[in-house]
């Protein structure tokens, strides 16, 4: 019993050494205990743990027996009392170590996971944040790119108008010149009509004249 609890402690005492340094051979603990973990593996842990406490307070029971025993005796006790008395005394103190072993093994593995998911996320979390970072670069070369669209647009926008204010004065140039040349049109068609009406009352003249010419022939022949 002394020799398997010996062996235990000191396979224990390994598993530790394994989880504290950084080794090869601490990802195949780590593993390991993942899987003893899952399923059935921690009812048979309990079960193993329970087993060894209640052995354990037993051997406990028997050497405060043995004590009370040689309390009573006034100290008189034979000698295979006390190699009794030591080697349940000693399987205690074994299986006490051996227990307080496997609960540092079993904390040490969840704050190396504990540990592990915390990595992850603040790796996840700087991920985001060079893809935000990134996301801003881009954002501001996009950002530069439209400022420079907006800016020639403006100057085509202003173009434009230069070339609208050309126009609109070229077209109120034409507009006077169409203003003017009807006037004079008009004007022209008034001395037109002025010029016909004087023709026509020279005409009608004339032909009074001729009348009169033709009115004082006839008389002197007659």
């Amino acid at each position: 019993m002394i020799q398997v609890l010996f062996t235990v402690i000191f396979a224990e005492m390994a598993l530790i050494l394994l989880l504290i340094f950084k080794t090869p051979l601490r990802k195949l603990v780590i593993m390991g205990l993942d899987r003893v973990k899952r399923g059935r593996g921690p009812i048979v842990v309990k079960t193993t743990g329970g087993t060894i406490f209640i052995v354990m307070l037993s051997s406990i029971y028997s050497v405060v027996s043995i004590h009370k025993r040689w309390i009573d005796e006034d100290g008189n006790v034979t000698p295979t009392d006390q190699i009794l008395m030591a080697q349940h005394l000693l399987e205690a103190s074994l299986m006490g170590f051996s227990l307080f072993l496997a609960l540092m093994i079993d904390r040490l593995h969840h704050y190396i996971r504990e540990l592990r998911m915390r990595r992850k996320s603040m790796e996840a979390v700087n991920k985001q944040n060079r893809g935000f970072e990134d996301g801003k670069n881009g954002a501001s070369d996009d950002m530069n790119s439209l400022e420079e669209e907006a800016s020639a647009l403006r100057l085509k926008i202003k173009k434009l108008e230069a070339t609208v204010e050309e126009k609109a004065k070229e077209s109120s140039d034409a507009e006077a010149n169409v203003v003017a040349l009807k006037k004079q049109s008009e004007h022209f068609l008034r001395e037109n009509d002025s010029l016909h009406e004087d023709n026509q009352n020279l005409r009608a003249q004339v032909q009074s004249l001729d009348q009169r010419s033709s009115n004082s022939d006839v008389k002197k022949a007659s």
